[in-house]
């Protein structure tokens, strides 16, 4: 059998000679006896690795996969864990019996005491702990609480309380105020001698829980740290305006602060001054903490140098 091609030439696919192969040159009409072997081309075919496993194998992974009976006692205890739980909320055995205070004096221990009463004959496990926080931390007198369940039947709550550093005076009314300037409630004048006053205005609104604000709350700022750490001389008194910051001393000077910038540093200046102004009147200004001045009148001032600390 023969085989035309696209190209003219024709195929025989076996000669009678063996072995040979004879072509046929179309348009030519001659044969070429010449004998050459086909070039074959085999398709290649890479197979993709067949993952076995192995009948140990699978033995293996059946011993780790858990049996239906653990499955099924392991749900038995969750279910009997949840039960127990919903049942402890609503027993009496965890009620709160007690609550225990600490961290503050008796009188605000006792304001939290009162507030959280509520809270009595609750279950530990059911008592909304964030709840009985805000309601303690809106006190007046409170800063911050930690509540904690002490089981069996104990509440317990640790108390920052707000730490009071200066008494505001209007007309004959007083407050007592805290560091962050916040009204801590009413106070017969004459109490708490040892704090400094600030006289406010008429149209400022003084309410116990609120917060000081503008120069007022910049005057609270600047007394706050001697309750800690006073200056030498008490300071009686707190005179404040618009970048403006002075505070009278029970001898009659007066500490210039200027505005209500750096002063931590202004504080510093004047405490070692002070000593060396101590009987005198007049004034110590330290607005400019790096220049500050002395006098004892209006056209009377000297610039005060200060020494270099020599103690380690």
């Amino acid at each position: 059998m023969c085989d035309f091609s696209s190209t003219g030439q024709t195929r025989f696919g076996r000669s009678a000679a063996r072995g040979g192969e004879h072509r046929v040159v179309a348009g030519r009409g001659r044969s070429q006896g010449s004998t050459r072997p086909r070039a074959r081309v085999d398709a290649a075919v890479v197979p993709f690795p067949r993952k076995r496993t192995s009948k140990g194998s699978r033995l293996a992974l059946s011993r780790l996969a858990p049996s239906g009976r653990s499955l099924l006692v392991g749900f038995a205890l969750l279910a009997a864990t949840a039960g127990g739980y919903a049942a402890a909320r609503e027993t009496s055995v965890f009620a709160v019996r007690a609550l225990e205070v600490s961290g503050a004096r008796p009188a605000v221990a006792a304001q939290i005491e009162r507030e959280l009463a509520p809270a009595l004959g609750q279950s530990l496990l059911a008592v909304d702990l964030d709840r009985l926080r805000r309601r303690a931390e809106a006190l007046p007198t409170v800063l911050a609480v930690s509540l904690d369940r002490a089981f069996p039947n104990t509440l317990r709550i640790v108390v920052t309380p707000e730490r009071p550093v200066a008494v505001a005076r209007q007309g004959a009314g007083a407050w007592l105020v805290s560091a962050r300037g916040r009204v801590m409630g009413g106070l017969q004048p004459g109490k708490r001698r040892g704090l400094p006053r600030l006289w406010l205005k008429r149209d400022v609104k003084l309410q116990t829980g609120a917060l000081l604000l503008g120069d007022a709350a910049s005057a609270v700022r600047a007394v706050a740290p001697l309750v800690r750490t006073p200056l030498p001389g008490r300071v009686s008194s707190v005179r404040f305006a618009p970048d403006e910051l002075t505070l009278v001393q029970r001898s009659g000077l007066e500490v210039r602060l200027g505005d209500a910038s750096d002063l931590a540093l202004k504080l510093a200046v004047a405490r070692r001054i002070l000593p060396a102004l101590a009987g005198l009147g007049g004034y110590l200004d330290v607005s400019v903490p790096e220049r500050p001045v002395a006098g004892s009148g209006l056209n009377s001032q000297v610039e005060v140098e200060i020494q270099p600390s020599t103690s380690t």
